[in-house]
């Protein structure tokens, strides 16, 4: 069954850190005469995003009710000696183990906690002495290129973390600064990009002369192959939603700026055009996939975090002046693309053998091969992969094709979010599991399967030597998805895959440096141009920690499925009787 995150109340709980905590990186020390400059953004070089264990079968609910019936013993704080002591003001509530490194427990937490806080502090940026995000990677070893910024998207891992452990100053600064960028005028050569877009990623730069901290955006103008990253206001508006549910704090997004800016965000995608579907185009490039890997058109990844975006919106936004038009047109979207998604990505064993009989040149409403896929086009690997008992949505859905391949953030985020209803989420957990080996491996998790080779690799990445096959993007595996895992896991009552999958993560991940991600068909190796101590691969271990502890964290993340959102098949407008 799904999990019912209403049947959880949340405990918080406050940690501060101690002056003595040292920064790591100069360029982002604090100016002192509180000045502010947001410059247009700067050229920068290209980024590079870069055994069987036995199983506890204990239903959820069971792990829940044991867990909530049998209170903790007070927990005393644990004198540690160490360089860079933090110093934990414990509360009176519950605390996950996970996000209290240095207390004493009546169990040992996993050591890597502690490493994982330790290192994650380290990424911390500071603008105007106040924490504003965190760095993408602090690997000494390597040319920083742009590691050394703060991506909206690899913020999101590192603000869960920080909201589970009782410390939301620093998504709120976040939030509130990225919503200035916002404002500012977008550029590209000679083009003006949409007042909405969000920035991809922002440094921060001390003058220490001036004293003075200047913060400087990147809209897409310095990406690789220039593409503008859509998620990046999608996972705004989900991250501000996940500050509001954990703090309890209404007043930063019913402030006028933060309206204004989930208004423009999605009236970038809400906006009428030619298109004849409800899901969202977009081009290569322009999400977690940042490179070129044939994904144009409906990637799956976008239109769940569209979906969950526009949930997340719905329930942020506040219903007078024009916000109750807006409301409603949301609404429309909704309904429209969870219909779009669930009929047409959705594949399992009788919808594939239903293609594989497709008609083609069909004409008319009464077409069944809507999109006039080819039956020749399925490729060979998909009836040896999918099992009898199982599915997923896949990759892309336009005319005349259909992407088989499987996505993981796009499949993780449609649980989530309940754009997958119960049993197509209970499918997806069945996939993992008859498809372990091929989707998780030795170290979690495959971003994306199989791997492009050969001619195929050559036509669709344009011969990309990073993406080669199993690895990066083309089927590398990528640690950070462990948290999205973890949480699609708990909403669908499956938590013990996620135990599985943290344990394998715990024998490697610290030990190899917590790199970006790993190559082979079994992500046996450190990724040949990972960087190490990449701090969303920390962030997402810590996440899926605290979330397996507590799954109350759930709440902040998770949508209940709206039970209302069935919507009635209606003719085409353009079609008579």
């Amino acid at each position: 069954m799904p999990f019912d995150m209403n049947s959880f109340q949340r405990h918080l709980s406050l940690e501060t850190s101690s002056e003595s905590l040292k920064r790591t990186n100069d360029s982002y020390t604090s100016g002192d005469n509180g000045s502010t400059e947001f410059e247009r953004p700067m050229e920068s070089r290209p980024r590079q995003i870069e055994t069987h264990h036995s199983l506890d079968e204990r239903s959820l609910n069971d792990i829940i009710s044991s867990g909530l019936s049998s209170p903790r013993p007070p927990r005393q704080l644990e004198t540690v000696k160490s360089s860079e002591c933090l110093e934990a003001l414990l509360s009176p509530s519950i605390r996950s183990s996970a996000g209290t490194p240095r207390e004493h427990h009546a169990f040992e937490p996993h050591p890597m906690i502690a490493d994982a806080w330790e290192a994650l502090r380290r990424s911390m940026v500071f603008f105007r002495s106040k924490p504003v995000g965190t760095i993408a990677a602090l690997d000494p070893t390597e040319d920083s290129l742009n590691y050394n910024q703060v991506f909206v998207r690899d913020f999101v891992p590192s603000a869960l973390a920080f909201l589970m452990n009782g410390e939301p100053e620093i998504v709120k600064n976040f939030l509130l600064k990225t919503l200035r960028l916002q404002s500012i005028e977008k550029r590209i050569d000679c083009f003006t990009l949409g007042e909405g877009v969000m920035p991809a990623s922002f440094k921060v730069l001390h003058d220490p002369v001036r004293k003075t901290d200047t913060m400087i955006a990147d809209f897409g103008e310095s990406a690789i192959g220039r593409v503008a990253p859509v998620d990046s206001g999608f996972w705004w508006i989900i991250l501000l939603r996940a500050y509001t549910k954990s703090t309890g704090d209404h007043t930063l997004a019913d402030m006028p700026d933060c309206q204004r800016g989930m208004r423009l965000i999605l009236t970038l995608c809400l906006a009428d055009g030619f298109d004849t579907f409800p899901t969202l185009l977009c081009a290569d490039g322009c999400c977690m996939v940042d490179r070129r890997m044939g994904i144009y058109g409906y990637p799956i990844e976008i239109q769940s975090l569209f979906f969950m975006a526009l949930r997340s919106a719905k329930s942020l936004i506040k219903a007078e002046g024009d916000g109750k038009e807006f409301l409603e047109r949301i609404d429309k979207r909704l309904h429209a693309l969870s219909f779009h998604i669930r009929e047409y990505f959705w594949l399992d064993h009788q919808q594939l053998n239903n293609i594989y009989r497709f008609k083609t040149e069909e004409y008319s409403h009464t077409a069944v091969n809507k999109f006039n896929v080819i039956p020749d086009s399925i490729p060979d690997w998909i009836f040896d992969f999918l099992p009898l008992k199982g599915g997923f949505f896949i990759g892309n859905v336009s005319p005349a094709r259909m992407d088989f391949r499987w996505f993981a953030i796009g499949n993780f985020m449609a649980i989530l979010s309940s754009l997958a209803t119960s049993e197509q989420a209970s499918a997806i957990m069945d996939l993992l599991e008859a498809r372990w080996t091929e989707l998780v491996g030795d170290m979690p998790l495959k971003v994306s399967y199989p791997a492009m080779e050969g001619h195929e690799w050559r036509i669709v990445t344009g011969c990309d030597p990073k993406n080669t096959r199993w690895s990066y993007h083309n089927a590398g595996s990528w640690p950070v998805i462990l948290w999205m895992l973890t949480a699609a896991c708990i909403k669908a009552g499956r938590p013990q895959i996620a135990r599985r999958a943290i344990e394998q993560v715990e024998t490697r991940l610290a030990k190899d440096g917590w790199p970006e991600y790993y190559d082979g068909k079994l992500g046996r190796y450190v990724g040949k141009q990972a960087r190490k101590f990449q701090t969303w691969s920390i962030a997402g271990y810590l996440v899926a920690k605290m979330m397996l502890e507590d799954p109350s964290h759930l709440g902040m993340i998770g949508l209940e499925e709206d039970k209302k959102m069935k919507p009635s098949l209606t003719r085409s407008a353009s079609w008579t009787a």
